[in-house]
């Protein structure tokens, strides 16, 4: 059996002040949070390239290989902005259209694609996998084991530092309560 701990990174200044990630760290508070974490030993160890990624995996004592393809949805020209200063139709369609892409990101629809071809090259090498990355692309890696629709993506809470175990045995499972 395969297992893949999908690990979201801790709380950053931009979580708690809604506002959409640039680059940056996390707080001190997302530190200790992150220590509490339990993931899978000897398993492959890999990392979205954004800062909070890292220096989540670098607080679980992991070295981990960067993948470009665990990178934070691309909220385009909205890095940097509170949601609460968005237009309110613009807010909107980003919350009901997975196809969405006002802002010149990306949208939820290609978000779920990468994350399928993602979960499928995973599977493919049959190794234990710990993937340090951001609550959407945690919420997209989702939808795709479960054969759910993107417009599912925002009725999925994934909290900072926690832990969300698949176990794959020719399809994709979620275990939950715990790993």
């Amino acid at each position: 059996m395969l297992r893949v701990d999908l690990v979201g990174h801790g709380l950053t200044e931009a979580v708690r002040k809604a506002r959409f990630p640039v680059d940056e760290p996390l707080d001190e508070a997302g530190r200790g949070a992150v220590r509490e974490c339990v993931t899978l030993t000897d398993a492959q160890v890999r990392t979205g390239p954004e800062r909070r990624a890292r220096e989540t995996a670098e607080a679980l004592g992991m070295v981990g290989e960067l993948d470009a393809r665990l990178r934070d949805l691309d909220a385009g020209s909205w890095r940097g902005t509170e949601m609460g200063a968005l237009a309110q139709d613009q807010l909107f369609a980003w919350l009901t259209d997975p196809g969405f892409r006002g802002h010149g990101g990306e949208s939820v629809t290609e978000l779920v694609e990468r994350a399928r071809f993602w979960l499928a090259e995973i599977a493919s090498a049959g190794r234990d996998t710990v993937a340090v990355t951001h609550p959407a692309v945690i919420r997209a890696i989702l939808l795709a084991a479960l054969d759910a629709p993107p417009k599912s993506f925002w009725r999925i809470d994934i909290p900072p530092a926690s832990v969300t175990r698949l176990h794959y045995r020719g399809n994709w499972t979620l275990r939950l309560g715990g790993v």
